[in-house]
């Protein structure tokens, strides 16, 4: 059967951005991830024939110390790396939002969300 494994609200100071301002002091990222596999609920109970989402915390967590100039490029990365850790994954979704986006104005967040399937 198709399962789906969510993290929503991963939170990280981290620094991403164009500008090399947003590069030497940072701003608060929040990233989502949603991971679509087959389960077999004949294997109950074994971690190993499901999606371990502590695994999937410790991915994106790795991932976002690495600097970023764009959140599309981010998120690409962060999706080819949870492919390559995780063989179960078919489809993965990930959301990057930046908090307070320099844009000139009020707004709370920016945000990306790419999604692919395995091969692509």
């Amino acid at each position: 059967m198709e399962a789906e494994v969510y993290l929503d609200g991963m939170e990280f100071y981290a620094y991403h951005g164009v500008y090399e301002q947003e590069q030497k002091i940072g701003n608060r990222f929040l990233v989502d991830v949603k991971i679509t596999f087959q389960y077999d609920s004949s294997k109950q109970e074994d971690l190993s024939k499901t999606v371990n989402y502590e695994k999937v915390y410790a991915i994106v967590k790795d991932r976002m110390q690495v600097k970023a100039r764009l959140l599309e490029t981010l998120a690409s990365v962060i999706i080819d790396n949870l492919f390559t850790l995780l063989p179960l994954a078919e489809t993965v979704e990930v959301k990057v939002s930046k908090y307070n986006p320099p844009v000139g104005g009020h707004c709370q967040r920016a945000r990306v969300a790419l999604k692919k399937k395995r091969g692509e």
